[in-house]
């Protein structure tokens, strides 16, 4: 028995070894790519670091961290970029959900819709911002072509008024990134047995008690997830806005991206805007943390 046991010791640590070297390819991308340069912003963080600096780069510290709790313009995109993730989370998510209610259905040329809703998903955030800007130019624009045709006024400047630049990027957001939540409410959908619905208009439940007793439930764990990834992502965002107003009409679309690149490209701070990722990724901890509780007390009451 003994000598089974010590032939067996060798098998599983060859067993392992394996396992480790099946596992190195995905690992070495991610420590390289994810890892690596997250070690290394934190520690930057905590430096003088700037361009253009002939002395050596110093340890300061917290100073960066104190010098942020006061930075008011910072705090400010930081209320922005709230502003801007709940903004475009929610209604993307109501209009996902309807729309893929919709193509849910036994629809004529329902492929062709498929094909469509998922269009701007395939298109780069630098031309989605580009094709929006035409849009909403002010002189020839569809937008502003569309309201004088129809008498509502001769149209505005959108991104660049201080009243309607959020709201109009906001616009584009919802838009741009619906595809991805319709696509996986969709697949929700899918996976719901058509006996309970039909077992449920049997019983003579509507359509919105259908929805709230079967749809719903069975969509609960998909939505929290794509709802909590969309809120990240959306926080995140940089690309899109920068396209369509750098930050501006005055700030009133600088998102706190936005604000890390200016003060790290444009003014050559990368300590301090180092310090601004680390809260940055501080935020997107809790919010992730927050998913994963809700998600693990939802799964101990399913």
């Amino acid at each position: 028995m003994a000598s089974v046991a010590q032939a067996g010791r060798p098998v599983r640590r060859s067993t392992d070894r394996g396992a480790w070297f099946l596992v190195l390819p995905a690992l070495i991308p991610i420590l390289v790519l994810s890892v690596a340069p997250l070690l290394y912003g934190i520690l930057l963080a905590f430096t003088d670091a700037q361009s253009g600096r002939t002395q050596a780069t110093q340890w300061i510290s917290g100073l960066n961290f104190q010098d942020l709790l006061h930075d008011t313009l910072f705090w400010e995109s930081f209320r922005i970029g709230l502003l801007w993730a709940v903004g475009v989370t929610v209604p993307q998510f109501l209009l996902a959900l309807g729309l893929a209610l919709l193509l849910n259905e036994d629809l004529r040329l329902r492929w062709l819709a498929r094909a469509l809703a998922i269009v701007p998903w395939a298109m780069p955030e630098v031309v989605v911002g580009v094709m929006w800007r035409l849009v909403y130019n002010p002189d020839a624009g569809v937008l502003n072509e569309t309201l004088r045709d129809l008498g509502l006024g001769d149209g505005r400047d959108w991104l660049s008024g201080l009243a309607t630049a959020l709201p109009a990027v906001v616009v584009v957001g919802v838009w741009a990134g619906m595809p991805q939540t319709t696509v996986a409410l969709l697949a929700g959908l899918q996976n719901t047995p058509r006996e309970l619905h039909e077992a449920a208009a049997v019983d003579g439940a509507g359509a919105w008690r259908r929805f709230r007793t079967v749809t719903w439930p069975a969509l609960r764990p998909i939505a929290l997830a794509i709802t909590a990834l969309n809120l990240i992502w959306n926080f995140n965002s940089f690309a899109l806005v920068y396209v369509l107003t750098n930050g501006g009409p005055g700030g009133r679309t600088r998102l706190p991206m936005l604000f890390a690149y200016e003060e790290a490209f444009r003014y050559g701070q990368f300590g301090y805007a180092a310090a601004m990722g680390c809260v940055m990724v501080a935020v997107i901890s809790v919010l992730l943390a927050l998913f994963l509780v809700g998600r693990l007390s939802g799964g101990d009451e399913a």
